[in-house]
């Protein structure tokens, strides 16, 4: 399992585009993948689990990876959410 803070840097914040985008990259992996703020922990491969977070640019997150392909998921996810 790894376990990760990343600040989101997505300029317009983690909204339906974004969010669709990060589901899309989460899902190719067979590792689990929950994305966690504040009390509320998400399954990033859900559309409408991800919308809930509400997330904006500059947030802090943690993403947690477990499974046999958790360090290349972890890597693109952390890739993704940095992007300008």
């Amino acid at each position: 399992m790894i376990k990760k803070p990343i600040t989101i840097q997505i300029p317009s914040g983690l909204e339906a585009r974004p969010v669709a985008l990060l589901v899309q990259v989460a899902s190719q992996y067979e590792s689990d993948i929950h994305v966690e703020c504040g009390d509320k922990k998400v399954n990033a491969k859900s559309i409408m689990g991800m919308m809930t977070l509400g997330l904006v640019a500059g947030e802090n997150v943690n993403v947690i990876v477990e499974g046999s392909d958790e360090q290349e998921a972890m890597n693109n996810i952390e890739k993704y959410l940095s992007s300008k």
